[in-house]
């Protein structure tokens, strides 16, 4: 398995702003309502890495998709660490590759773990997450002695930037790995980043 060090000072770099954004949060008069309960959301993403090389460009990846999570906990913690934790799952019916090779699928992350914080920045909510699942496409992916089943793993972050009292966009960004776990003859990886925008609506 290839090294993933030369992404470590992309997810260095996103871990201090979060946190820096929660820092300043703690100072700040929460204009956001607190919310419980179920979380539905749609949202677009797009990921830029490599596959077979050191190119971070080698491969371009866009999905798009559906989340429904709830919360499991209520608010704990204290500081910047008070907040919520949420699980949820992701139906991905568009996956889409280009760069490298063009290929089409769809996916399903049946495990998101999600905390969301509850201290604020204006209407501002950070949160930060992982999640796994797999994903099946047309061709193998990457091209060769691969696997048209593959694993998927991600962890990041984001804000939720409240539009009302139940909604909310929402913007993330984090890491994604892609590897079939030695389904194939070969387990070549696709390691990038990945931005993410949605739309949320709480009940």
């Amino acid at each position: 398995m290839r090294t993933l060090r030369r992404f470590e000072p992309i997810l260095s770099t996103s871990a201090f702003l979060l946190l820096s954004i929660l820092s300043l949060s703690a100072q700040q008069k929460s204009s956001v309502p607190r919310i419980s309960g179920w979380d539905f959301g749609i949202w677009a993403a797009a990921a830029t890495g490599e596959e077979n090389s050191n190119s971070f460009g080698e491969s371009k990846v866009l999905t798009v998709g559906s989340f429904v999570g709830h919360r499991i906990t209520g608010e704990i913690g204290s500081g910047w660490r008070h907040g919520d934790l949420e699980y949820g799952f992701d139906v991905v019916p568009i996956f889409h590759t280009h760069g490298n090779q063009r290929v089409h699928g769809t996916a399903f992350d049946p495990v998101i773990l999600r905390w969301n914080s509850a201290v604020r920045y204006g209407r501002m909510s950070p949160y930060i997450e992982v999640g796994g699942g797999g994903v099946s496409t047309s061709a193998n992916l990457p091209p060769g002695n691969a696997s048209t089943f593959n694993f998927m793993a991600r962890g990041g972050g984001g804000l939720h930037v409240f539009a009302g009292k139940h909604k909310a966009f929402d913007l993330g960004l984090g890491w994604w790995h892609v590897s079939n776990a030695n389904l194939g003859t070969r387990n070549p990886e696709f390691n990038g980043v990945q931005i993410t925008v949605g739309y949320h609506w709480f009940r």
